[in-house]
């Protein structure tokens, strides 16, 4: 396991209790540097969306626990949020969720001559993503060769 992995696996372990409590949903936990400094987010989500309210009650309740336990020795902010409209499908449960819903991703590799694809997600499993394309067509996308899968935002 990697820091990073390590650091995240023991987040989601800190948080998971506190977004219970509130019946909040964990989307996703990342640790990355930008612009050479390091963040910490944890993404959460709830029915009826996420309130900027919520994200600071998180925010408040994980800080202290971050603080208490000190499991990362780099210096990094914190930050709660929602993950967004136009999130990145990346978990089992983020693909439950999305069945029937537009989506829009692109490839490593090229399918029939093209690395982007939209549709309606039709089903899923370890290896691959079935989405129906605008003229009705299944497409059978591997997981493997997916470099990014969200929500399609309609405008």
């Amino acid at each position: 396991m990697t820091k990073r992995e390590e650091y995240e696996k023991k987040t989601e372990e800190l948080i998971l209790p506190i977004l219970q409590e509130h019946a909040f949903e964990l989307v996703d936990v990342e640790y990355v540097k930008e612009v050479g400094n390091w963040y910490l987010r944890a993404y959460i989500d709830k029915e009826g969306g996420i309130t900027v309210d919520d994200c600071e009650l998180v925010s408040r309740r994980m800080s202290d626990l971050l603080d208490e336990k000190d499991f990362i020795p780099e210096s990094y902010v914190f930050e709660v949020s929602s993950p967004g409209l136009g999130r990145q499908l990346k978990k089992d449960k983020d693909f439950v969720r999305s069945i029937g819903e537009a989506v829009e991703g692109k490839l490593f590799r090229a399918v029939d001559k093209r690395k982007d694809f939209e549709g309606v997600l039709r089903s899923f499993d370890k290896e691959a993503v079935v989405i129906e394309t605008e003229g009705g067509q299944e497409m059978r996308l591997e997981r493997d060769n997916i470099a990014l899968i969200r929500l399609a935002i309609d405008f």
